[in-house]
C-alpha cells in the first residue's frame, strides 16, 4: 500500500431504531466519500450494512450465523459507486448487531491484504439499542477482548458513533452494549462518541485524515542559561474550500493520457517599444510611494529585508487578565515537551501548573523557521492534563501588534439626555433578549462546535458531485439537517416567544428613512457635522433639496463656497485624489472658518461658523488628525476671545465642541477632563 492510502469500511446500523436519521446517515458518509475524490483519490472504501432483511457476506456462506449483514460494497478505490451505493440505503428490518458487523469488516481487511501494515479505519454508526446475539463459546465480553485483540495486531482503528435522540429511555440492553462498546475504548482500539441529535451526527465523523506536521522543533528560550525542547504542532486550523483549478478542453478525447493542464506564461514588453519583449534581467520591481514609482532591485530588497533568527523566546509573564480572549489571532498551536526527553517534560509541567496555580500567562516572541520575513508575538497558556499517561503542555495564541488593533470609539448612554436614555422595562427586556441568544442553555447545549460541521463545505461537496453528474444542474435548497446549524433553532426562539413580544412593546418602533449622502463614494460616514451638529439646527426639507441641486453629490469639488460649506468640505474629504488632499480639505475649512468669524457683525455668521466648527471636528477625529484642531481651536480662541466673537466661544461651549480628548481619538495628546475645562480655564487665565 502507499504511505498515505488509508483503507475505512463503513458499518452503518440500518434497523428500526436507525430509520429517523438515515438520511443523516447517507449525508455524513456521502460526504466522507466526496471528500476522498477531492483529496485522497487512492484511498479505499468498503460499506457493510447490519440490521438488514437478508444476509450476504463471506463469513455466513463459509462458517454460518453473521445473519442481517450485508456487504454492499467490497473493498476498492474510492468512486461514484460508492456514493451511489449510499444514496441506497434500505430499510432494514432486523435488529441491528454491531459485534457482528465489526467482525465482518475485520474479516473484509484481513482477506485484503493480509499482515501488511497500512492505514485502516472501521467507521462503525449505530444505536446500539438492539439485543446483541450470545457468541458460540465464552462470554460477549471475552469476545469483545478477542476482537481488540485483532484489532491491535492488524493495526486498525475503530471510530464507534452512537446515536440516540433526547428522551429514549435507557434499558438493560443499552447499558449491556454502552459497556461492550467502551470496553473497546479501554483497550486503545476504539474512539467512542455519543450523539443526540442528526445535526451532531453529521459532525462526529472524521471525514478527512489530516496529519499532524510540527510547525516548529527546537528550543523554547527561557533565559540565556535555561532552555528547554519542544514540539509545536497546530491545535486548529482552518478548513478552506479546495484550490480551484484551469481545465482545458483543448486535448483530444482520445488521449487518456492527457493532463488538461493550463500553464500561464506572460510577457513583459516597454512602453516605448511595444514590440520588444524585456527580459528578465532587465526587469526591475517598483513600489508606489504617492504619485511615484520607486525601482527596488532584489539585490536592495534583500539587503533591506529581515531575517530574524528561528527560536522561540519568553519574553516574561503577566496575569491573564491582561490578555483579552479578543485579541487572540489565527490558528491555535500546542507546545508540547520534546517526546522522550523526560527533563524537558518536567521543565514544561513545573513551569505549567505554576502559571496554573498563579494565574499567569508568558509572552513568547516566535521565528518559526529560518529565514522567516517576520516574527510572531503570542501568548502561553498551561494545559493541564487530568490523564496519567498524557503531559502537561501549552497552548500558543498570535497576539496583536499596535497596528493590527482598531479602536472603535462608542458613546455611552449615560452621555446621552435624560429622555433618550432606556428605561428599566427597555433595559430589562434587551437583557433578557441577550440572555436567550445563548446556545448552551443549562442541560443542553444545541450546537456542540465538536459536532458541528461548516454548512457551507458540506453544501459545497454536495453540489460538487451533483455537478458531476449533471453539469447544468442548478444550486439545490439547503439540505433540512444543514438549515437547523444556518437558521435559529425553532425550539428556542418557540420557547422565548414571549422575551421577544416584550422587547417589541418596550421600545417605539419606526421607520428609518433614507437619507442621501452628501458624496458619491461610501469611504466614510461624513453624514452630518457630527453629533455636535446634532444640536444645531438643521436645514428644513426644502433647503436641503435646493442645497442638493446646487451641488451634485458626484461633483468634484476643489474649494469652500459660502452657499454650503460644510457640503464642500465633505466632498473635498472624498475625493481623495492625491495623499495631500485631505490635509489641504482640513486646511481650507480653517481658513474659511477663521474668515467668518473676523467677518462676522454682532453674530451674523455665527450659526453657519458653528457647523463648520463641529464637521471639522469630527472630520479631525475620522482622519486621526486631532492635533490639527487642538492647535486651530487654541489659537483662534486666544486671538479673537477678547472681541466680539466672545459670545461665539460661549455658544461652541454650550454645544459641547472642545478639544478632542484622547477617549475620542488615540493620537491625541489632551485629556477628557482638559478638553471639559479648556474655556474655563481660559478664562480664568485672563482674569
Amino acid at each position: 500500500m502507499a504511505r498515505n492510502r488509508e483503507v475505512v469500511i463503513l458499518l452503518l446500523d440500518v434497523g428500526p431504531s436507525m430509520h429517523g436519521v438515515l438520511q443523516e446517515v447517507k449525508n455524513i458518509c456521502s460526504t466522507l466519500v466526496h471528500k476522498k475524490l477531492v483529496y485522497n483519490r487512492s484511498d479505499e472504501v468498503g460499506i457493510v450494512l447490519f440490521g438488514t432483511k437478508g444476509t450476504c457476506n463471506e463469513l455466513a456462506k463459509e462458517l454460518g450465523g453473521y445473519k442481517h449483514v450485508t456487504v454492499t460494497r467490497d473493498i476498492k478505490v474510492v468512486d461514484e459507486g460508492a456514493a451511489q451505493a449510499l444514496q441506497n440505503l434500505p430499510l432494514g428490518s432486523a435488529p441491528g448487531d454491531f459485534l457482528d458487523s465489526i467482525v465482518v469488516g475485520l474479516d473484509m481487511v484481513m482477506r485484503k491484504f493480509g499482515n501488511t501494515k497500512g492505514k485502516r479505519r472501521l467507521c462503525l454508526i449505530t444505536s446500539a439499542q438492539d439485543l446483541l446475539r450470545d457468541p458460540p463459546e465464552g462470554t460477549k465480553e471475552e469476545q469483545v477482548d478477542t476482537i481488540a485483540d485483532m484489532l491491535k495486531k492488524h493495526s486498525i482503528k475503530l471510530e464507534c458513533i452512537i446515536f440516540r435522540e433526547p428522551g429514549v429511555l435507557r434499558n438493560a440492553v443499552m447499558e449491556e452494549n454502552d459497556r461492550l462498546l467502551y470496553q473497546f475504548r479501554n483497550r486503545s482500539v476504539a474512539k467512542v462518541v455519543q450523539v443526540d441529535s442528526p445535526t451532531s451526527l453529521l459532525g462526529a465523523l472524521k471525514t478527512r485524515n489530516v496529519l499532524p506536521v510540527t510547525v516548529f522543533r527546537g528550543d523554547l528560550e527561557v533565559n540565556s542559561n535555561f532552555k528547554i525542547k519542544v514540539w509545536v504542532y497546530k491545535k486548529t486550523a482552518e478548513e478552506k474550500f479546495p484550490t480551484l483549478k484551469k481545465y482545458s478542453d483543448k486535448a483530444p478525447p482520445s488521449d487518456k493520457l492527457a493532463s488538461h493542464e493550463v500553464k500561464v506564461d506572460y510577457e513583459y514588453k516597454s512602453v516605448v517599444e511595444p514590440d520588444k519583449i524585456v527580459p528578465p534581467d532587465q526587469r526591475i520591481k517598483g513600489y508606489l510611494y504617492g504619485p511615484q514609482v520607486i525601482p527596488v532591485s532584489n539585490a536592495e530588497w534583500e539587503a533591506v529585508k529581515f531575517k530574524p533568527e528561528k527560536g522561540v523566546k519568553l519574553l516574561g509573564f503577566t496575569d491573564r487578565s491582561n490578555v483579552p480572549r479578543h485579541h487572540f489571532m489565527k490558528d491555535v498551536c500546542l507546545f508540547i515537551p520534546e517526546p522522550g526527553n523526560i527533563k524537558a517534560t518536567l521543565a514544561v509541567s513545573a513551569i505549567a501548573r505554576a502559571m496554573h496555580q498563579m494565574n499567569k500567562a508568558a509572552i513568547v516572541r516566535c521565528v518559526w523557521r529560518q529565514g522567516q520575513g517576520n516574527v510572531a508575538l503570542g501568548v502561553l497558556t498551561p494545559n493541564i492534563s487530568a490523564v496519567d499517561n498524557v503531559q502537561d503542555s501549552f497552548y500558543f495564541n498570535v497576539l496583536p501588534f499596535a497596528e493590527d488593533i482598531r479602536e472603535f470609539q462608542f458613546r455611552s448612554f449615560s452621555s446621552l439626555p435624560s429622555s433618550s436614555q432606556p428605561t428599566e422595562e427597555q433595559q430589562e427586556a434587551a437583557d433578557n433578549l441577550v440572555k436567550m441568544l445563548d446556545l448552551a442553555p443549562p442541560g443542553r447545549e444545541v450546537l456542540k462546535p465538536e459536532f458541528t460541521p461548516n454548512p457551507m463545505l458540506e453544501r459545497f461537496y454536495s453540489y460538487l458531485d451533483l455537478k458531476s453528474k449533471q453539469p447544468d444542474a442548478n444550486v439545490p435548497p439547503l439540505d433540512r439537517s444543514l438549515r437547523r446549524i444556518t437558521e435559529p433553532d425553532p425550539n428556542v426562539v418557540g420557547q422565548q416567544t414571549q422575551l421577544i413580544q416584550n422587547l417589541g412593546k418596550a421600545f417605539e418602533l419606526k421607520e428609518n428613512p433614507k437619507k442621501k449622502k452628501a458624496r458619491g463614494q461610501d469611504i466614510l460616514a461624513y453624514t452630518g457635522a457630527g453629533d455636535q451638529a446634532k444640536s444645531v439646527e438643521e436645514p428644513s426639507v426644502e433647503k436641503d433639496r435646493v442645497l442638493e441641486n446646487t451641488h451634485p453629490p458626484t461633483e468634484n469639488v476643489g474649494a469652500i463656497r459660502d452657499s454650503n460649506p460644510v457640503h464642500d468640505f465633505e466632498a473635498m474629504l472624498a475625493n481623495r485624489s492625491s495623499s495631500t488632499w485631505v490635509q489641504k480639505a482640513i486646511e481650507d475649512m480653517q481658513n474659511y472658518t477663521a474668515a467668518l468669524l473676523q467677518k462676522s457683525h454682532d453674530g451674523s455668521n455665527y450659526q453657519k461658523a458653528l457647523e463648520c466648527f463641529a464637521a471639522l471636528r469630527k472630520a479631525c477625529i475620522i482622519e486621526q488628525e486631532p492635533q490639527e484642531f487642538n492647535e486651530f481651536l487654541t489659537k483662534i480662541y486666544e486671538r479673537l476671545k477678547e472681541g466680539d466673537a466672545a459670545k461665539f466661544f460661549q455658544l461652541l461651549s454650550s454645544k459641547n465642541i472642545s478639544l478632542i480628548s484622547k477617549e475620542e481619538a488615540p493620537d491625541s495628546d489632551v485629556t477628557e477632563e482638559m478638553a471639559k475645562s479648556f474655556y474655563l480655564k481660559r478664562e480664568k487665565a485672563s482674569q
